[in-house]
């Protein structure tokens, strides 16, 4: 399920749609179970009540286009798991493959998280909430010209462009076990968007970047579970 979410003295507005779930079983690593549970977590304790749910829309090319070259969304959108023997070069050139699969409606699982994040972000700007989430967003490797680590569209750095619309500055924090590469890389280069990352680095750990001599804040091996990273003071 995806999800934008708001508390009712908060305005928390989350978004669900049951059918991207539907595509995670294609990366095992993803445990697919975590957002069918994370979705009866809130509806069993009842805080969907202090919550407005809504189905997002799905995004479009052009959404997309924001951050991502014209050609490599054009790529996601007409390749498939019966024509790609027909985008050999398209495949190495956007880095799709082995960890970057193609699968039956890649384009529609981009487009459904895609527009789930992206509407909670103009949500915000509008100010008919106050917290927004996506349960299915937070792909944070896909970088502009190419998949990266199983992302394929940063849903991130396009929801972050759309909060620049109305706010001077966004901060971004990262708590993902990875280096949020692909949201670093896209604002780096400018002042009005900070990014912190809290992750493992070292032993060649996906995807090697994000070393503690830059301005990143990284967790070494033994305080990545959970537990031990939010005991942190």
């Amino acid at each position: 399920n995806s999800s934008v979410e708001s508390l009712q003295t908060r305005q928390t507005r989350k978004s669900t749609d049951g059918d991207v779930n539907r595509f995670f079983h294609i990366f095992n690593m993803w445990k697919p179970h975590r957002l069918s549970l994370t979705h009866s977590l809130v509806l069993h304790y009842g805080l969907y009540k202090k919550m407005m749910v809504f189905k997002p829309y799905k995004a479009s090319q052009h959404d997309m286009c924001r951050f991502h070259s014209e050609d490599y969304i054009d790529f996601l959108q007409k390749v498939s798991p019966n024509n790609m023997q027909g985008f050999t070069k398209s495949l190495n050139t956007f880095n799709v493959g082995d960890d970057c699969p193609v699968f039956p409606g890649l384009f529609e699982f981009c487009s459904r998280y895609t527009g789930a994040s992206l509407q909670g972000a103009t949500q915000l700007n509008h100010k008919i909430c106050d917290i927004a989430i996506n349960w299915a967003g937070g792909l944070h490797h896909a970088k502009k010209f190419e998949a990266s680590g199983f992302c394929y569209v940063n849903d991130i750095v396009i929801s972050i462009l759309e909060l620049l619309k109305y706010h001077p500055r966004v901060l971004y924090i990262d708590i993902d076990i990875h280096h949020g590469d692909g949201v670093q890389e896209a604002f780096y280069l400018t002042g009005r968007v900070m990014t912190m990352s809290f992750h493992k680095y070292g032993n060649y750990f996906f995807p090697g970047t994000g070393e503690s001599c830059s301005r990143l804040v990284f967790a070494p091996s033994w305080i990545c579970e959970d537990s031990r990273l939010l005991s942190c003071r």
